[in-house]
């Protein structure tokens, strides 16, 4: 047996997920050999056109008139032109439950307990789609929201999807300019924001940012504001209103606009370490038909099983998550610390709450194992089938917390794609086994490959990850091009024709794909390349230190491994941590990996996704300036690294 194995599904598992259900039906209707998921993963990157008929079949995607042709061209990347002739809402899909299931948990930090059945869903949207109408909404406006995780940011989505609106979101926990960077370019008619928000049991006023991000929206004709801490004050703002009475009661019945498959949806951004963040529009059949297929195959997710995502609406996990309604599953929505009031917050409420679909950060799992918690002593989870993990590639370590501390029957499924797909490349399966370190599969219809540095797909070694072939959710355009050049230089400039994402992986013999981190901050000692997941997985979990950055720093046509670690409270960087680092570098990884410079610093840089910036203290340590400090949630940390290495 292989050492690495940590999970097999039982054949009842199996064969009663929906991913087993659908390979069977294509094993049987294309006379394929088998119907282990290999062979079918490479017909669907081989029958294109097959395959996405199949998958909008299969998910049941609702529309009001089918598509002459599936795709125009499968060799035109970016640009091919999916489901031509196609009509269809995004809205109508995730709505077309209206019962009395419950289909929204609202749990606040501060002890809200909020619930909304299916048959609720859709009457808050009539109301707020009607009220968006009456005040001259019309397809391809633009709708922004300053919102945390909460029913009325839904609601509100649903409301312009509806109409053909396109949505766009940030948490109020964003500062000024880091949301002007974003809801500037785009123009936005409607602004949905909440008063506030709750974080470690404080209350955060969001109305005096919203004033001040106002002024400098001029485009905003209305401004809805939820009052979800008590404090909301129209009068504080100009053409100003309630939602609740914006939402007022109406007879008009909800419409929903039958749009192309191609019709823009949502508005994300990168990013912007490295100046404005980019604007990338996502159409509402693309989106829609990749998550299905992620949700109900890949992740097993079936109706009336409940869900939960640690989410902000400021991540596309948000988007992706909401699609499930689609299923008629019940969405768990969190807004807070989730580490409040204690670090078994989110594990005693999905306890609570049966979830059988639990999905987190890496820094989570990594989290709650520094901690010191045993989620097996919470409770035995007797509903949850899976826990996913994204954001940064899921240590060794993690892999096995899981399965020894938390449950050992669960599917731990490690997902990874972007902002700019909306969706994932490689992710979870339900019916493969789950290794260490590993990711099960790449997605269905996703022709995703290694390369080397000039461009030969490789196995067992690290590389670029592309992806070779079309797919349904790739951007549509950035918003405020007239060109895709910006679109093109963005994932085509390395490899004409083929998706270079940026990413650092490998592919194992058994398909499993492991993550080695961004490949923007590769590091190159003596000309060998080192993806900086590597050294993380080692210091992040050491007791003394609570974080860390690694870089490369360019030294006379060579580059030195630079390490700068977050010390745990009551630690000091001595000779005798610094061994143990080194130490534990060279014998988890190699001698090339033990950095060159080891220093304490006291924060570490992250996007307001939670992201580390990598890149942001590479420039800064060669000297460079680091153009969109905006983007950071913590950008003072970032005066720490100026002249560090003198």
């Amino acid at each position: 047996m292989n050492k690495n194995l940590l999970w097999q599904p039982s054949e009842s598992r199996k064969t009663g997920s929906r991913m087993y259900e659908f390979l069977k039906r294509i094993a049987q209707k294309y006379n394929l050999p088998d119907r282990e998921y290999t062979t079918i993963h490479e017909w669907s990157v081989a029958n294109i056109s097959d395959f996405w008929s199949e998958i909008w079949d299969f998910c049941g995607i609702k529309s009001s008139k089918k598509a002459d042709n599936v795709i125009d061209d499968i060799h035109k990347m970016p640009g091919a032109k999916w489901f031509e002739g196609a009509r269809l809402n995004f809205a109508e899909n995730l709505l077309s439950r209206k019962d009395d299931h419950t289909a929204l948990i609202f749990k606040g930090e501060s002890s809200v307990h909020r619930e909304l059945t299916y048959a609720e869903l859709y009457e808050e949207v009539r109301r707020v789609a009607a009220a968006m109408r009456n005040i001259g909404i019309v397809k391809g406006d633009r709708i922004a929201a300053f919102m945390p995780n909460m029913p009325e940011t839904i609601i509100g989505m649903l409301a312009a999807s509806s109409i053909g609106a396109l949505w766009s979101s940030t948490s109020p926990d964003f500062g000024i300019k880091g949301v002007l960077d974003r809801f500037s370019q785009i123009k936005p008619k409607l602004i949905f924001a909440a008063d506030g928000y709750y974080y470690k049991s404080k209350v955060f006023d969001s109305q005096q940012k919203l004033a001040d991000i106002l002024q400098g929206l001029p485009s905003v004709i209305k401004t809805i504001l939820v009052d979800y801490t008590g404090s909301a004050d129209v009068n504080k703002f100009p053409n100003a209103i309630l939602y609740e009475d914006f939402a007022a009661l109406t007879e008009e019945p909800l419409l929903f606009e039958q749009l192309p498959f191609d019709h823009p949806l949502y508005i994300m951004y990168s990013s912007g370490t490295t100046g404005l963040p980019k604007s990338i529009v996502h159409s509402a059949g693309g989106t829609l038909i990749q998550h299905l297929k992620e949700l109900i195959l890949h992740n097993d997710i079936q109706t009336n099983q409940t869900v939960f995502y640690f989410t902000t609406c400021g991540w596309m996990m948000w988007n992706w998550f909401v699609s499930s309604l689609a299923i008629g599953a019940t969405l768990v929505l969190y807004d807070g610390n989730p580490f409040y009031p204690g670090p078994d917050a989110l594990l005693k409420m999905a306890d609570e709450l049966d979830i059988a679909f639990f999905g987190t950060s890496a820094k989570y799992i990594a989290s709650l194992e520094k901690e010191g918690v045993k989620p097996q002593e919470i409770s035995d989870f007797t509903k949850l089938k899976v826990i996913a993990s994204t954001g940064s590639p899921l240590s060794k370590e993690s892999f096995e917390f899981v399965y020894r501390d938390w449950k050992a029957d669960v599917q731990l499924a490690s997902i990874a794609g972007g902002t700019d797909i909306i969706s994932c490349f490689v992710l979870g399966n339900p019916i493969l086994p789950v290794y260490k370190e590993e990711i099960q599969c790449k997605g269905l219809g996703m022709n995703v490959d290694c390369f080397d540095a000039i461009g030969n797909s490789i196995v067992g070694r690290q590389g670029e990850m592309v992806c070779k072939s079309p797919f349904p959710s790739m951007p549509i355009y950035f918003f405020n091009y007239v060109d895709d050049k910006k679109y093109q230089a963005a994932n085509f400039e390395e490899y004409p024709g083929i998706w270079h994402h940026g990413d650092f992986i490998e592919i194992t013999k058994h398909g499993g794909i492991i993550m080695h981190g961004r490949s923007d901050a590769t590091l190159n000692p003596q000309g060998v390349r080192i993806g900086t997941a590597e050294i993380y997985n080692v210091v992040e979990n050491m007791d003394e230190i609570a974080d860390a950055v690694v870089v490369g720093k360019k030294v006379e046509g060579d580059e030195q491994v630079v390490l700068f670690v977050k010390l745990s409270e009551g630690y000091v960087l001595d000779g005798a941590l610094t061994k143990k680092i080194n130490t534990n570098i060279k014998s988890s990884c190699s001698p090339r990996h033990v950095p060159a410079i080891l220093k304490a610093v006291p924060d570490i840089p992250y996007t307001i996704n939670g992201k580390k910036v990598e890149i942001a203290v590479k420039k800064i340590i060669h000297g460079q300036q680091v153009k969109n400090k905006a983007a950071l949630v913590n950008p003072e940390c970032l005066d720490f690294f100026v002249g560090i290495l003198g």
